[in-house]
């Protein structure tokens, strides 16, 4: 059980939904590493090709800043080009949604950032994470926010907000025993609760097949299911009997159809098809999900795989996002290094005054 106190923020902080007004997005440019490839080499130049291309359509929506490790500063900055700042910060890796912080409001409006314990996907034996557990801190220093420290091992892709008090969670990852052993699903809810401003947890029984091999989060919920501005659950769908996941998403629909919001009032859930492609080039199977879109002030940035479903997810995630563009964005490279555009993606939500409205 967790105690509930921090010297660094006040408690009373709420988690907006990401279709909030966002003051900017946060990314890390992808460093040297076992994942990406040595310096120099093709697979390091696609990945920061990917990220790149990411950046600069996010940056025409909103202010974009990159995290950089110090000795990769001043080719990221050739690289990214004008208009998107850096910050240099010792990396491990890339994946800012779960290395970085979570950006809540506090009681005054005024943004905090949730600090939680990182530790490379539950202490998996091919992560490092000595200064990936460090980005969080660095990053709440560099955006002049409070930070508020939790004692909870967790990754922004393993919660979801409705911003109206339900977040999603899943099983096999707060309940992790190399995240979090012996913790209940109470302490989990308690802490998050605590630190998101939520009131109700929906929790998923496991995530995607291939999220469980040996380079996955092992369940993470921002490529299974997100929450909507129009206030709809969209959700993975494999329709493809060949495909792993083509059982695992019924399963998973079964469960959110027997769920309740934090209103007590049944999900409103709307299925999105998966790519049709089934396997990349090793002949594993894909996790490819158009759920891991990232939301901008504007526009949805949805993955985009040059497959037949594209056309038909951006035309569900255009209804679900009413008022804002769908840019697609070409992400295979992307989940070639492990996952999409929402993993590599962090918003930081403009601050709001007592009456809700943005300073």
């Amino acid at each position: 059980m967790f105690a509930h106190s921090t010297a660094d923020a006040p408690l009373t902080t709420v988690m907006p939904p990401e279709w909030a007004p966002h003051d900017r997005t946060w990314m890390a440019f992808p460093p040297a590493n076992d994942t990406f490839g040595p310096p120099g080499s093709a697979t390091l130049h696609r990945a920061r090709a990917a990220w790149t291309t990411v950046a600069r359509t996010v940056a025409a929506h909103e202010p974009v800043t990159v995290a950089v490790a110090p000795e990769d500063a001043t080719t990221a900055a050739a690289l990214l080009g004008p208009g998107i700042d850096t910050v240099e910060v010792p990396l491990d890796d890339a994946w800012m949604r779960d290395s970085g912080p979570t950006f809540v409001h506090g009681p005054d409006g005024r943004v905090a950032a949730v600090d939680w314990i990182f530790n490379g996907w539950g202490a998996q034996d091919w992560a490092a994470w000595d200064s990936d557990r460090r980005v969080g801190t660095a990053v709440a220093e560099r955006s002049g926010v409070p930070r508020i420290a939790s004692p909870l091992v967790n990754e922004g892709g393993g919660i979801h907000v409705d911003g109206a008090g339900t977040v999603l969670l899943t099983e096999t990852v707060q309940l992790d025993p190399g995240r979090n052993p012996g913790l209940t699903k109470a302490d989990v809810e308690a802490e998050v609760h605590a630190r998101l401003g939520t009131s109700h947890a929906v929790w998923l029984p496991r995530g995607l097949w291939r999220d469980y091999d040996d380079f996955g989060t092992r369940g993470h919920v921002d490529i299974v299911a997100a929450f909507t501005a129009s206030g709809t659950l969209l959700l993975h769908r494999q329709d493809d009997p060949r495909h792993p996941d083509h059982e695992i998403t019924r399963d998973l629909r079964r469960v959110l159809e027997q769920a309740v919001d934090a209103r007590g009032e049944k999900l409103r859930i709307v299925d999105v098809p998966a790519p049709r492609t089934l396997t990349d080039e090793d002949g594993s199977f894909v996790d490819w999900s158009y759920i891991n879109h990232y939301v901008t002030d504007g526009a949805v940035v949805l993955c985009s795989f040059d497959d037949p479903n594209d056309l038909a997810a951006a035309q569900i995630l255009a209804e679900a996002y009413p008022g804002r563009t769908v840019e697609q964005v070409d992400a295979r490279d992307i989940f070639r290094f492990g996952g999409g555009i929402h993993c590599i993606t962090q918003q930081q939500p403009a601050p709001r005054t007592e009456q809700g409205s943005v300073r």
